[in-house]
């Protein structure tokens, strides 16, 4: 039985067999049975020791000291989640997030030893999906990679679902695919919280929505760890879908109500 006080990233850590002698039939998740995790921390008992508690549980997962190692196993294989501690040698996460951001869409999770709240906007603004502090338990980390797999479609196969491609200003918004073109036909990628939210707004044009419903019916119970963090994917979305991002047409701001996704949309 893993002990209470177990937690990774502790100062006086339990024996680490502990960890991984949890059952794994306990909390086995439903995702694709190849999906692949890659985990990058310069610390190798922690390494390790996710190592096997994920491949345990059926995931695939590989591990990288640095952004060094992180670059070349990215250039030699795809992954479907990374899972980056903030403090590592050379390039910090915070940095190696936001070089991720520029060419993949692939999930990211950050870990970090820091609490401060500036600290976690400052990572969701790079581009994080979600941020998990150490020291944590790493059924909490299996947890939050299960929600974030699940909503960016790497779970097992779902019911054939209706085909569902909105249009609005010029921009078509493909659903099924995951996919964002802007007009003139040129894609946008989207991380998966960004695309969740738009979705949401996009399904509700023209409506105000609050924080908390758009928490809600964008289904995220992760990916929006904290008050802000719905804010700071409305700013970034409007750096990406905005000719001037600070007087937005397509996502206003509404004074003491939330947000209105202004245009009109047809589906198809």
């Amino acid at each position: 039985m893993w002990p209470e006080f177990y937690r990774v990233g502790d100062v006086a850590k339990a024996d680490s067999r502990a960890a991984t002698d949890w059952p794994a039939n306990n909390d086995r998740i439903a995702v694709k049975s190849d999906a692949h995790i890659l985990i990058v921390d310069d610390d190798k008992g922690i390494r390790d020791l996710l190592q096997e508690f994920f491949q345990k549980r059926g995931l695939r997962t590989t591990v990288a000291a640095d952004g060094i190692e992180m670059e070349d196993i990215l250039r030699r294989t795809q992954v479907d989640l990374i899972v980056l501690d903030v403090m590592l040698p050379g390039k910090s996460g915070l940095e190696l997030c936001r070089d991720l951001r520029a060419s993949y869409s692939t999930p990211i999770i950050m870990l970090t030893a820091v609490t401060e709240t500036t600290d976690r906007v400052v990572g969701l603004e790079m581009g994080a999906d979600d941020y998990v502090p150490k020291p944590f338990d790493p059924r909490e980390l299996l947890a939050r990679i299960r929600a974030v797999l699940r909503r960016n479609g790497a779970a097992e196969p779902k019911r054939a679902s209706t085909k569902q491609i909105y249009h609005f200003a010029g921009w078509t918004m493909d659903c099924s695919r995951r996919r964002l073109m802007a007009p003139g036909d040129v894609r946008v990628e989207l991380t998966m919280a960004e695309f969740n939210l738009l979705q949401t707004f996009v399904k509700s044009a023209q409506r105000v929505l609050t924080r908390d419903q758009l928490i809600e019916l964008s289904g995220g119970d992760s990916d929006y760890s904290f008050d802000r963090s719905i804010d700071i994917l409305v700013s970034r979305l409007r750096r990406k879908m905005e000719d001037d991002p600070k007087t937005p047409k397509l996502i206003l701001t509404v004074r003491s109500g939330g947000y209105q996704f202004l245009p009109e949309t047809t589906s198809e």
